[in-house]
Parts: C-alpha cells; structure tokens; sequence
C-alpha cells in the first residue's frame, strides 16, 4: 500500500513570499522614496469579501506597503465606481487596483475591469494582461494560479513533460493555470462539465488542478498513484466546514502530494497579491 500523499500547506510558502516581497518593498522605498501602493475597492457588503479585503488589508501594512480600501455602499452607481477606478489609474501613488468581486448585480463587472490600467491590473483579470499570458509575454497573472505555479516549485514539481488536467474554465482560474502550465512545457487538458469519462482524463494526469467549485467532485480513485493534486475548490458543507473539489481522504491515498482544504491554495492568492503590486511597481518606477 502506497504512504499517503504529502501535504502540500500553504502557510509557510505564504510566509516565504511575503518575507520576499517585503524586502523588496523596503528596497523600492528606499531607492525611490515611496511604499508601493495598493488599492482596493469593495462594493456592499458581501461577508465573505469584507473578510478577504480586510485580510488583504493587513498583509499589506504588515510588510510595509502603503493600503488603502474604498468601502462603498451596495447602492453605488456604475458611474460613481468608474469615476474612482478612473481616479486611482491617474494617482501615481497608487501601484495596484483590485475591484473585489463579486459587485452587486447593478454594475457590469466585466466593463469595470476593464477600466483598470492593465499596469495596476494586480489581480490579472484585464484583456490585455489575459491576452499577454496566452501569448505568452510578461504581464500580471490571475493571484491564484500564480500561487498554484509557486507551490509545484517548492515541492520540485518541474511542469515540463508531465500531463496535466486542469478542471474547470473560469477566466480566474482555469483558463490562467492551463496557460501557466503550458509555459512550462506540460501537456495540457482542460476538462469541464461537458467533458465525457473524466474519471479516464484525471486518471492520465501528473499533476491534477481542480477549480470547479463543486464539492468531492474528483473522487480518490480518479488520480494516478504518485500524481500533484492542487484543490482549488471551496465549498461550505451543511457543517459549515469548508471542503474542496477533491474527495481527499481517498486522494491522499494515491497521490504524492496534495494540498488540503482549508490551509492549502487559498491562502497563497493575498501573498501572490502582494507579489503582484510589487511587480507592479517596480515596472512603473524603473519605467520612468
């Protein structure tokens, strides 16, 4: 019988991240005088984004750089949050914009993105930065796939060769890790509710991602003995307990590593976030 898998946790890779990016905050703010800055927009009063944002929040002012949240009432006009993404693109204080999703149902979402200065775009979500990481250039990457790339380095997962099934598309996950991957020389699937005897896809995989949002979807016996399982999936059971996509009891059996739920890839997305901003910075003050 196979050793059940290694926990890949994501806490002290998170660690490790902010500990390098908050040096380099101290190196940009001595060289040019300022703290990078990021700022954040929430609309209403979503609990979970309250909680997520003011996380966000305190990462940032703990590692020095300078953060500011905009906390806007549910009823905010359209008009209102596009004069102040305007407003923050032409602050030349303001390094990073992250518009916290969802907005209320009001406000077309993709049309605010869209707004955003692709060069502040800290959370990767703008046409130009999408289309530049399927084109394979530099740009700014979706935080959460970013965080996927930096847990397979840490654990020696070299892309290059394996095959890899990536399941769900959403452009914040699914889309960006399967371009990810690809960079890095992986074979790449993408499966999704369309897709027929998945079990047989995720069984051929060496490195499985699930970023569905449906809960045990990717049973234990599906994974290949020794395969990198990386659960993207939150799901709230009945319990009130959170749980992946992945049944993980059974897939820690087979796999060689595995990232749990709670404690695994959720919590690298606000340091990859800083990472981001840093990046962010460092291009427009170098760019001057």
């Amino acid at each position: 019988m196979n050793a059940p898998a290694q926990l890949i946790e994501g806490k002290p890779i998170a660690a490790k991240v902010q500990a390098e990016v908050e040096a380099r905050v101290r190196e940009l703010t001595a060289r040019y005088g300022r703290p990078p800055g990021l700022e954040v927009v929430l609309v209403g009063e979503d609990p979970a984004s309250q909680v997520y944002v003011r996380n966000k929040e305190r990462a940032s002012t703990k590692i020095g750089m300078r953060g500011a949240v905009h906390r806007l009432p549910a009823d905010t006009s359209e008009a209102a949050l596009t004069e102040l993404v305007q407003r923050l693109n032409a602050d030349d204080t303001v390094d990073g914009i992250l518009v916290q999703m969802p907005l209320p149902k009001h406000i077309d979402a993709e049309r605010v993105i869209g707004l955003i200065d692709p060069g502040k775009d800290v959370d990767g979500l703008t046409a130009i930065n999408a289309g530049k990481l399927a084109l394979g250039k530099p740009g700014l990457v979706p935080c959460t796939p970013f965080g996927c790339m930096r847990m397979l380095a840490e654990i020696g997962c070299d892309p290059a060769g394996k095959r890899a099934v990536v399941v769900g598309r959403s452009n914040l996950v699914g889309k960006p890790i399967a371009q990810l991957l690809l960079a890095r020389h992986a074979t790449v699937t993408i499966a999704h509710s369309r897709t027929k005897d998945l079990a047989a896809v995720v069984g051929e995989a060496d490195i499985v991602v699930a970023a569905v949002g449906v809960r045990a979807l990717i049973k234990g016996e599906w994974i290949k003995p020794g395969a990198v399982v990386l659960d993207v999936g939150i799901n709230r059971g009945e319990d009130g307990k959170l749980y992946g996509d992945v049944d993980f009891a059974a897939a820690q059996a087979r796999a060689g590593f595995i990232t749990p739920v709670p404690g695994g890839v959720g919590v690298m997305t606000i340091a990859m976030l800083l990472s981001n901003t840093v990046d962010a910075a460092e291009a427009r003050l170098k760019g001057r």
